[in-house]
């Protein structure tokens, strides 16, 4: 059985909270990758900056669904939420950009169940993690080759 610890980039390309997001955006399509674990110190994975998080930056800002009731105004999307909205299109580090506690996997995650997460979830880049630190990443890139290597020896 294929685990993550058989088709993982180790070593992977790692970004800091407090890296600038520009750096982070040349990293992204200098290495032509989707995703970057965002790491402390210690490589305890943080977060997640993916392409998507970029793009996100970009959209416009919906102004929130108002109703009324008795002469009184009532957000239908709480304050909270616009705020997260507005610090990450105004996000000029990675901490305000990234998607905080992302789901990671560990070396031993099976290809099936890595699949399962990635269709399921739309999840692009997945931390590989042992004992909470951070050993490698699994893309979806990865998952493919292999998927398409074990068709085709299945062919032969």
């Amino acid at each position: 059985m294929i685990k993550a610890k058989d088709i993982m980039t180790t070593n992977p390309i790692v970004v800091y909270p407090e890296t600038d997001i520009a750096e982070a955006v040349k990293i992204l399509l200098s290495e032509h990758i989707n995703g970057l674990p965002v790491v402390d110190k210690e490589m305890n994975v943080v977060g997640i900056l993916c392409q998507s998080d970029l793009v996100a930056m970009q959209k416009k800002f919906p102004l929130p669904s108002m109703f009324t009731i008795l002469d009184g105004f009532f957000p239908l999307s709480s304050l909270s939420q616009v705020e997260k909205e507005l610090q990450k299109m105004a996000a000029v580090k990675v901490k305000q950009a990234m998607t905080p506690d992302p789901q990671t996997i560990e070396p031993d995650t099976s290809l099936e169940e890595i699949a399962q997460l990635m269709a399921e979830k739309k999840f692009h880049t997945l931390p590989v993690v042992d004992n909470g630190k951070l050993i490698g990443v699994v893309g979806k890139e990865d998952v493919l080759a292999t998927l398409f290597t074990r068709k085709n020896e299945a062919d032969s």
